[in-house]
């Protein structure tokens, strides 16, 4: 018999998660591995800022083995592990979007395995892929006025008045609640939240803003990329809102999403889920507004920069 050495199989094995990664087609958010065996394969999930990776454990002995070898790897802090009693799994509803169970037990039910998936969420066990489908009453808001028809009314049956939260993230705090707000715009598309956020200090507003294009995960608030925003609008306009066509520039539909990267600057078609430039339209360099429609874009421009003020 040929003898395999630890070190091809440990290769073999980091190929076959990086196969069931790939294949899964998820590109970024909170990944749950069942089983902390192999500690090195767990790590190479990631390897990518844009996943978040937990192992679950019944056995505490492997839990602290796993995270003291955690310890020693570049991806530290992306990577935990915990122990679990084997059947529920801690996490809230609709929250993560890849589980792995690297276990071979199967011990975690169907239904709780179900329940922590995220819309558009991805499990393998067993080596056989399952995604959990977008339920028929949660919809998405592509433009600032839910759609293109600019009817800010949705058939979403999901919202109403908040109970709890599903996920906590920075900034904590808006700059200066007298001034131009943080939060300029937000549209949603496939289970990601895009925002243009102004991230400048928070010490005071005379400090030059910091506009950026941020993405996270819809569900688990796990920030996928950030595009920085040169020039947007002065911090120090004394309306809350900001002019009101600015929220009107972002876009998002499907995994594609659409803005001004500067106040001036042409519109831009991005890769929902890497910040990928992939067009930007000679001629828009004025757009007030974009409206995306049966694959077509539509702006409202003015012929040269407004004047100032």
């Amino acid at each position: 018999m040929r003898k395999i050495s630890l070190s091809v199989i440990l290769l073999l094995a980091a190929h076959a998660y990086a196969g069931e990664l790939e294949d899964s087609g998820v590109k970024g958010g909170l990944i749950v591995v069942v089983g902390c065996d192999d500690a090195k394969l767990i790590g190479r999930l990631a390897d990518s800022d844009k996943f978040l990776v937990q192992a679950l454990d019944t056995d505490p002995a492997k839990v602290q083995k796993l995270r003291q070898t955690l310890g020693k790897l570049d991806s530290y802090g992306r990577v935990s592990a915990a122990v679990f009693g084997g059947k529920a799994l801690p996490y809230a509803d609709n929250l993560v979007n890849l589980l792995i169970d690297a276990s071979g037990s199967g011990q975690v039910p169907a239904d709780e395995v179900t329940r922590v998936l995220a819309p558009r969420g991805v499990s393998i066990i067993g080596g056989e892929k399952a995604v959990k489908p977008v339920p028929a009453d949660i919809a998405e808001w592509s433009h600032y006025l839910y759609d293109s028809k600019n009817n800010a009314v949705s058939p979403d049956k999901k919202v109403s008045t908040p109970t709890s939260l599903q996920w906590d993230s920075g900034p904590r705090w808006s700059r200066h609640h007298d001034h131009m707000s943080s939060v300029s715009a937000v549209v949603t598309s496939n289970g990601r939240i895009f925002s243009i956020l102004d991230e400048g200090p928070k010490a005071s507003i005379q400090y030059p803003p910091e506009w950026r294009l941020v993405a996270r995960d819809a569900f688990n608030g796990k920030l996928l990329w950030k595009r920085s925003i040169a020039e947007w609008h002065t911090d120090l306009w004394p309306a809350k809102a900001g002019p009101a066509q600015l929220p009107r520039r972002l876009v998002a539909i499907g995994d594609k999403v659409f803005a001004t990267l500067s106040r001036h600057a042409p519109v831009t078609m991005l890769e929902a889920a890497t910040g990928e430039t992939l067009k930007a339209f000679a001629g828009t360099e004025q757009t007030e507004e974009s409206i995306v429609s049966d694959g077509q874009l539509f702006v409202t421009a003015h012929a040269k920069a407004p004047p100032e003020g």
